[in-house]
């Protein structure tokens, strides 16, 4: 009979842990935001192939259509809460959003 090697322990190597980035999904805000009044999906548009209802640097009035959430199958019309300047959008057409998650970063007029 051939004699049964023993196993070796394996030495501990050191490992040094790499710094962890964690990316927010919500973007930080220093100014004003219009954020979603439900959970649903966002769209810019009234449909695919029509301009969205609004661009970056365009001035709204309150009440003015601004988005349309879409939620359990009905189109809720997203209406700007007080006048002001869209500075940016926030979320991409199509986007899946959550309540009081910010949509258009905004300027008070």
């Amino acid at each position: 009979m051939a004699p049964i090697a023993a196993a070796q322990a394996a030495a501990p190597v050191a490992v040094s842990a790499a710094p962890s980035i964690v990316a927010s999904e919500t973007p930080v805000l220093t100014g004003d935001a219009i954020l979603s009044p439900m959970v649903g999906t966002f769209y810019s548009a009234p449909s695919p192939d029509s301009a969205p209802f609004v661009k970056v640097g365009e001035r709204v009035k309150k009440g003015q259509v601004i988005a349309v959430l879409e939620a359990m199958k009905i189109m809720n019309e997203l209406e700007a809460e007080f006048d002001c300047k869209i500075l940016s959008v926030l979320i991409s057409d199509g986007d899946a959003v959550e309540y009081d998650m910010p949509l258009f970063a905004v300027e008070k007029l």
